[in-house]
């Protein structure tokens, strides 16, 4: 089953959480934003939530439940 990703990601002077193309929500301070994104992400699951540095790189991913990795076998 393929997991549902979401993204914190900056936004100009704030933070937003996308799925995909589609924006979740805005937000001012990039704490609310991970937080809206792990509500997300518990709601849609099994999905990941990937958050990012203000430079757009990867700070820290979140997966609930039912992790692939490492594969069995």
């Amino acid at each position: 089953m393929k997991r549902n990703q979401y993204h914190v990601v900056p936004n100009g002077g704030g933070w937003k959480v996308e799925q995909g193309s589609q924006v979740v929500g805005t937000f001012d301070t990039k704490q609310l934003a991970v937080e809206a994104g792990r509500r997300a992400a518990h709601g849609n699951e099994p999905s990941q939530l990937v958050v990012h540095t203000s430079d757009g790189k990867i700070e820290t991913e979140y997966t609930y439940q039912n992790d692939p990795y490492p594969p069995a076998g």
